[in-house]
């Protein structure tokens, strides 16, 4: 198969795979409500919690996690490089991505992202996944607010990609996957800067 043809295929599979919602999936084969039609109806593991369920959200983040880390893998089998080292993998894990953010299976009405772009920075190099997921925690911890947490570990991401690989192929991938990301949490941004963004483990009157 031409190397065009082939890197255009493994796009093409990278999205259909990221398109797979395990949001809507894990809720429907366990009869649980649509997670878009309740709290902040985002199809992911945060909002599939507000239901109640813990187990179906850590399979809906599991299952995210895993398609973008699998993108990845299967891109850089094909290549025979390192994840890091080429463009094809990374492109491959930023259409997975897209997949999340717009899925072709569930009407393009996707989530925000945040467990496939881990999945998709752990497989290109674990140093570069630790250093965002290190940064999500620290946050997480002081403030107890998922979105603040996510947006800057995003925030972040570009600078650890460009800490560790310079000038490759893989860091602008990250960058535009980090403001898709950014964007995509535009209204949290909006109720953060009100004041009005919930936290875990938050009573609400």
């Amino acid at each position: 198969m031409p190397t065009e043809i082939a890197a255009l295929a493994i796009a093409l599979a990278a999205y259909a795979l990221g398109s797979i919602s395990f949001a809507i999936v894990v809720t429907r084969a366990m009869r649980l409500p649509d997670p878009r039609g309740y709290g902040s109806r985002n199809p992911g593991a945060t909002n599939v919690l507000r239901a109640g369920n813990r187990l179906a959200a850590a399979l809906t983040l599991a299952g995210d996690t895993l398609k973008g880390a699998v993108a990845v893998g299967l891109a850089a089998l094909w290549t025979g490089e390192p994840p890091a080292a080429g463009s094809l993998a990374p492109i491959a894990g930023a259409m997975a991505f897209l997949g999340h953010l717009w899925p072709l299976w569930h009407g393009f009405r996707g989530g925000k992202g945040v467990a496939t772009a881990a999945g998709v920075l752990l497989a290109l190099d674990p140093w570069l996944g630790l250093g965002a997921l290190a940064t999500f925690a620290i946050v997480f911890a002081f403030f107890r607010t998922v979105s603040l947490a996510s947006i800057v570990a995003a925030l972040f991401a570009p600078l650890w990609a460009f800490w560790l690989f310079g000038t490759r192929p893989l860091v602008p991938t990250v960058l535009a996957m980090a403001l898709l990301l950014v964007w995509r949490h535009r209204d949290n941004i909006a109720r953060l800067l009100r004041g009005e963004e919930s936290r875990v483990g938050e009573k609400k009157p």
